[in-house]
Parts: structure tokens; sequence; C-alpha cells
């Protein structure tokens, strides 16, 4: 099977149109190296610091290549999303960007660092109780009654191609700098970063190993990797990745993975806050739970690289100050 075989799915023609369409509105983040975490992983490890894209996570990259693409119709009636936050931030920046009115669903116990920052950004904020498939359902119903187009957070073509462009931006630094990976670890939730980041690197780097990295309790991803199906997550599950907590794949995203990655490991929250310390002692690099977890996986053991190179894709620093205060005093040395 091809990447093109996938239905509705993007093709690495897709990412390198999205790249053309965030340029001068996306940074390129930098490939950041530190001796000391070298050391701690006993790899070379590089770190891709999405923390500090526009609006502080990668989520603005997908959000911007889906809403640029819509007609002047589309435009009247505006963008419906739903997200914990970084999704949500990075839609309200992108349609403030092209003038398009937005409306959010957020779940009611979201951080408030993420609601006052996409309200702060010009989107109409819904804040709603109950479970995830309500929450897209109540979403769904919103964008039906307003005529607006939902801005699904990974199970769409044009928002993986612009999550996509991470991966692009990786294959041209490590070029650049005449490396080779032996492994890419990226965080996963619904899939669409990892799927877009796998399109852009898999032809590039075919020995790499790509894994997903899961908060312990949501490993729906590594779980039906091996089954060869999408499984949904065990109810009751507990993670400080808040933004990793999806109920099971992607059904776009899960087709792309499954071909394309070599599996996917578990992280415990110990580990992923002590990753966070890590990143803000050794590269100066704030990160959210969520984005810290690739990292986590090399400092805990989960993935074990010795002495080889291993790319970390560090997803997003949106963290609340009181838990970064809370896991700085609990975890610097």
């Amino acid at each position: 099977m091809t990447t093109c075989e996938v239905k509705d799915g993007p093709d690495l023609a897709d990412l390198i149109e999205a790249r053309r369409r965030l340029e001068g509105h996306s940074t390129c983040t930098p490939l950041l190296e530190s001796p000391d975490l070298n050391e701690a992983c006993d790899a070379r490890v590089l770190v891709k610091a999405e923390a500090l894209q526009r609006t502080g996570s990668f989520k603005f990259r997908g959000a911007y290549n889906r809403i640029s693409r819509l007609t002047a119709a589309q435009h009247r009636h505006g963008v419906v999303a739903f997200s914990s936050g970084n999704h949500a931030k990075g839609v309200a920046a992108a349609a403030r960007l092209l003038d398009i009115p937005a409306l959010v669903v957020m779940p009611a116990n979201t951080p408030r660092i993420k609601q006052t920052a996409t309200e702060s950004l010009g989107a109409e904020l819904v804040l709603f109780e109950g479970t995830r498939p309500e929450l897209e359902a109540h979403a769904e119903q919103l964008a039906r009654g307003r005529r607006a187009v939902l801005v699904r957070p990974y199970d769409d073509r044009h928002v993986i191609a612009g999550q996509g462009t991470v991966g692009l931006e990786i294959a041209d630094q490590l070029a650049a700098g005449e490396t080779t990976p032996d492994a890419v670890l990226v965080p996963c939730s619904g899939g669409g970063l990892i799927a877009g980041v796998a399109l852009a690197l898999r032809g590039s780097y075919p020995d790499a190993e790509i894994i997903a990295v899961e908060p312990a309790g949501y490993d729906d991803t590594g779980r039906s990797l091996a089954a060869g199906r999408r499984l949904a997550n065990r109810p009751g599950g507990r993670s400080m990745c808040d933004a990793l907590l999806v109920p099971r794949p992607g059904a776009l995203t899960f087709p792309l993975n499954r071909h394309l990655l070599s599996g996917a490991v578990v992280v415990a929250d110990e580990a992923v806050a002590r990753a966070m310390v890590a990143s803000f002692l050794h590269l100066k690099l704030v990160t959210e739970p969520s984005g810290a977890i690739a990292l986590a996986a090399c400092l805990s053991g989960a993935a074990k690289y010795r002495d080889k190179t291993v790319v970390v894709v560090a997803s997003g620093g949106n963290v609340d100050p009181s838990l970064f205060r809370q896991v700085l005093r609990s975890h610097a040395p």
C-alpha cells in the first residue's frame, strides 16, 4: 500500500503545498541539542522545538493550512472547532489572520491559560461539560446551525498536511547537518502530527524508526497498531498530558500510521514531569506535559537508542503556570 491509497489522506505533494501556504505565517522552529541531554539519554538527541511555534504548539500549522482554503462563501459563515486547547489556539489564530469568525467548543476543565489565550485571539468560546464524543457532537451541531466549516483537530487531509510541515523542516535541518536519524519520536493522540511527520520523513529515511509516544492509560495507537484495527482507550484513564487524551486513533490518521509507523511506546506522568524539568534546565525550553512526552520516552528508557541519533518532537509549550511551578518544585534538582 502507498500513502496515496488511503482514502482522503494526504500525500507528500499536499505537505509541500502546505509549506508554501504557511510561508511567512508559521515559524520554522529550531532543532536543539544539549550535551547534558545526550549524556542522560545515552544517545544523540535532537529536539524539534514546536513549543516555539506561533500559538505555542504545532497545531497552528494544520489549522492555517485548512482554514486558508475556505471559499469566499465559507468565509462569511466562519469555522467551528473542538479542542482541549492547542487546536483551539491554532484555529483562533489562523481565523484571525484570515479575518474569519471562529467558535471553539472546549472541555470545561481545560487549563485557564488555554481558555484565555483562545479568547484573546478573537474566538468565541463555548465551555462544555460531558464526554469527548458528546463534545464533538455538540460542535458538529453548532457548525450545522451556523453553516460553518468544522475544522477537525486531526481527521482532515489538510490539517494532517499542515502538521506534516514539521517533518519537512526536520528533513531540511537534518540534511543541513549531514545527519541521518535512527529514530523519530513524536507525541501521539489522534495521530495527525505523527502521520504528517511520517509522510514527510519516510521516503528520505526508510530505515529510521518512527515511534508514537503515548501517556500511560491512553495507549490506543500502540494497541491498535498491534491489533491492526482501531481500538478505543479503556475508561477511567488519567494523565497530566491533557492534549493527548482522545478516545481512539483517528479514522483517517490510523490507516496512514498503520502503514508508516514502526511502533509505539508508553510513558508515565512521573517521567513526563522529569522531562519537562530537563527541557527547561538543559534547553531553556518550556514544555507542557504533552509536549515533553517524547523526550520523556528517551530519558526514562521507554525508548532505548544507545549511541544512536534520535529526533524528538517537543510539540507544545502551553503549560498552566501553576502546574509548571509545581513540576519544578517537585522534580528540579
